[in-house]
């Protein structure tokens, strides 16, 4: 089974512990970071942050991040080495960023979705292959070499 990070800042505190708790329910590892709680503030920079490293560094297969509307924590993790994460509103989109985008971190809005649809969404992220080869293989080949290219200058 895949281990799963997941973060959050306070806005987010809410439906990150629903997230986790479902998926350690179907059997997930889950690393959580972020928020201890929805009244003390966190910022979504360190809280994307935890979340994308343990990604990145082999610590979790995919990652989760939740902010108010999904943005700022999914612009912080964009810019971790090897992080292709796709803010998500619905179950079509999360499905369409791992089989066309190999996404391997899922950024939700707290205040844009609800608790049923971002459970939806989170399993629609995570039943999804990607589909290596053809097309979509060379794109995110083409986006990990643009990357490496900026990290080299």
């Amino acid at each position: 089974m895949l281990t799963i990070s997941v973060s959050s800042d306070h806005a987010g505190y809410e439906l990150r512990r629903k997230i986790a708790d479902h998926l350690i329910e179907l059997g997930y590892t889950v690393n959580e970071h972020g928020a201890v709680s929805a009244t003390e503030a966190q910022s979504y920079v360190s809280a994307g942050k935890e979340a994308a490293l343990d990604v990145s560094e082999g610590r979790a297969d995919r990652g989760i991040v939740v902010c108010g509307t999904g943005i700022g924590i999914s612009i912080v993790c964009n810019k971790v080495h090897g992080i292709r994460c796709a803010l998500c509103t619905d179950e079509y989109m999360a499905r369409m960023s791992r089989q066309h985008n190999d996404a391997n971190v899922l950024a939700l809005g707290a205040r844009v979705v609800g608790y049923g649809l971002a459970l939806s969404i989170v399993d629609s992220f995570l039943a999804e292959p990607f589909e290596s080869g053809g097309r979509h293989q060379v794109r995110v080949n083409e986006i990990a070499e643009q990357e490496n290219e900026y990290f080299r200058k």
